[in-house]
């Protein structure tokens, strides 16, 4: 379709020697408004979906001791890497080693007692055999052995676990990671399973969640199954750069929010360089994925009354026409179209102000470069309400 600018006689010509009414103003529907219209775009459009993402740990511990006591020796610092089994802080351990002392102590003397029942039992055995003894006195002395063997056995029991206390009393890493910055100072009053001494988290890989919606999801659920599927997943960081790794979905929640309607996801993104950071926030994109065939129109072009989406489209008699419209997704610059436009129609991207429908038009054709439209997401990096995916 070619739109043709209209041509528009005065009328003057018509009233030419007339007086009175015949020459009061012309109205101002007679007169062509000048505008630039663009036609409708169909083409297989590139859907880049974005989000505002945060930097969570993939995985977070809370150190704490064994024991109680104070802490007396610290072989750390905030915020320094750790590696499995690196020993991080010393609790005062006086009280423990005078605990296996008194555990060693007990463990010798019962099994001095159970050495004197083991020769008393043998010698009454003896006597027994004699008929010097009853066999009442010889069962006595078997069951006294017995609970000297399980005297001994407690003793043990009670000598390990001081081992064990006095073991704890340096409390290691549970895993590798970084140290966070809360751990405690020298002289900390520590409750065994209790006092948090440090936490510990993995900086590589981390995550970055968000949310999205249930069109979203069910969009990227089948996108991630469909074979050789091409669509990447990018990080802009809040200074505008592009982080250098691309990720990975790793986590899906269960349910959608009651309130938000929206799904968090989690994506899991090398980081070498310990460049992100837990708490930090960045836009997420999703690129790679397509609308086949799909209309689109320009978002300069929509206009919104009682609830309802209109563009106005210049004819081929260069006269205005309303239509509603029904809207997909955004790209870029352009909605989706469900319905409501043809591939030929041309809608009026500037001039909009007081256009009605019927009304005569002055169009300029133009394109997609002359107006700057794009298939690209607004540079704008992060959402107002940064706490939605928390």
């Amino acid at each position: 379709m070619k739109i043709f600018p209209a041509i528009i006689l005065t009328a003057t010509l018509l009233m030419t020697g007339c007086g009175g009414e015949d020459t009061e103003e012309l109205a101002l529907e007679d007169y062509p408004t000048r505008v630039k219209a663009m036609k409708v775009l169909t083409t297989d459009a590139p859907i880049t979906f974005s989000y505002s993402g945060q930097v969570i740990d993939r995985d977070e511990i809370t150190v704490q001791s064994k024991v109680s006591g104070s802490v007396v020796e610290k072989y750390v610092k905030g915020g320094q890497d750790v590696v499995e089994g690196q020993a991080l802080f010393k609790i005062d351990d006086r009280q423990y080693q005078s605990a296996v002392l008194q555990a060693e102590a007990n463990l010798a003397k019962s099994k001095t007692a159970l050495a004197k029942e083991r020769v008393d039992l043998q010698r009454d055995e003896e006597l027994w055999q004699a008929n010097a003894v009853s066999e009442q006195t010889l069962t006595d002395q078997r069951i006294a052995v017995k609970s000297q063997e399980a005297e001994v056995a407690a003793n043990e029991a009670l000598l390990q676990k001081a081992k064990d206390d006095l073991a704890d009393t340096i409390v290691y890493a549970p895993m590798s990671g970084r140290l966070g910055i809360d751990d405690v100072t020298v002289g900390t009053l520590s409750t065994a399973g209790s006092t948090s001494l440090a936490t510990i988290g993995v900086v590589d890989p981390v995550y970055v969640q968000f949310a999205v919606s249930e069109q979203e999801y069910l969009r990227l659920s089948r996108e991630e199954e469909r074979p050789n599927s091409s669509f990447k997943i990018s990080l802009t960081l809040a200074d505008g750069s592009i982080y250098p790794y691309h990720g990975e979905f790793a986590e899906y929640d269960r349910t959608l929010g009651n309130e938000t309607g929206t799904l968090i996801i989690r994506t899991i993104f090398k980081n070498p360089e310990a460049l992100l950071v837990p708490g930090m926030y960045a836009r997420v994109e999703i690129e790679g994925l397509k609308i086949p065939n799909a209309l689109l129109v320009p978002e300069r072009a929509l206009q919104q009354l009682l609830g309802e989406t209109l563009v106005i489209v210049a004819q081929s008699d260069n006269k205005s026409a309303v239509r509603k419209i029904q809207l997909g997704e955004k790209i870029g610059s352009y909605y989706v179209v469900k319905s409501g436009l043809k591939a030929d129609d041309w809608v009026i991207v500037e001039g909009l102000t007081n256009l009605r429908d019927g009304m005569p038009l002055e169009v300029t054709q133009v394109t997609a470069k002359d107006m700057d439209f794009s298939f690209s997401p607004s540079e704008k990096i992060f959402d107002a309400e940064k706490n939605a995916n928390k």
